[in-house]
Formats: C-alpha cells, structure tokens, sequence
C-alpha cells in the first residue's frame, strides 16, 4: 500500500504589515482573526468624533475674551479649545459584514491605508470565488 503525502496549499498573500494580514482565507488583525469564506462584504466606516466639547470650551474662551477681569482665563480656555479641536480627528474602520453579525475588523484615522486594506480584502473575496 503507497501512501500520498500532499503538500498545504501556500496561501496568497494580498497585503501584509505590523498590524493586519490579509490572505486568500484570511483577515488577521490584532488579536481577531475572520475566515473568508463567512465574509459577506466589507465597506469603509466612516466613525465621527464629535467635537462639541472642544467647540464650547473654545466659545467660552472668546467669550470671557470680553472682559478684563477674566482674560486671562480666556486666552487659556481659548487654547486649550483650539488644541482640543485640532487634535480630534475622525476614524475610519474596515467594516466586515457577515452572515451573522457586522464587525469592525481594523479602525484607523488614516482613510488611504484602510482603503488598502479593503481593497486586498475584496481581492482575495474574488480569488476565492
């Protein structure tokens, strides 16, 4: 009796870095792993920060501005609201919906690399078949 020895298939590849691997069965990301084949489709999440609280400290500021006696105050709240402002930034997430559930598979506030990411996510959805 001969016995047949058959070599694992090599998965393909279709993006890799530190953070997320994407292969032709695969999605790896931190500590989740999704199979492909239970991956539906996958989309661009745009997640907003909401920037109220920067907005009213920075309204308050300008308004104690006005007034002499708290100024001072004014200029710092001011800052601090600005500042607050400009580091709020939104982020963007490789949104995985499956036959069960959706998921959020990745987030970044980098929209171009999270493109990247979904755009190997549907190549190896198309190379799977």
């Amino acid at each position: 009796m001969e016995t047949t020895i058959t070599q694992p298939q090599q998965e393909t590849v279709f993006f890799q870095d530190a953070n997320v691997t994407v292969t032709q069965s695969r999605f790896i990301s931190g500590g989740q792993t999704f199979a492909m084949r239970n991956i539906s489709s996958v989309s661009n999440f745009h997640i907003k920060k909401s920037r109220a609280g920067a907005i009213l400290l920075l309204m308050l500021g300008i308004l104690m501005l006005f007034s002499e006696a708290t100024r001072g105050m004014g200029i710092a709240l001011a800052l601090a609201g600005g500042v607050w402002l400009y580091f709020t930034k939104d982020s963007y997430a490789v949104r995985i919906n499956s036959n069960s559930a959706e998921a959020n598979g990745f987030v970044a506030k980098d929209r171009d690399y999270i493109q990247k990411i979904l755009d190997a996510v549907n190549e190896a959805m198309v190379f799977r078949g």
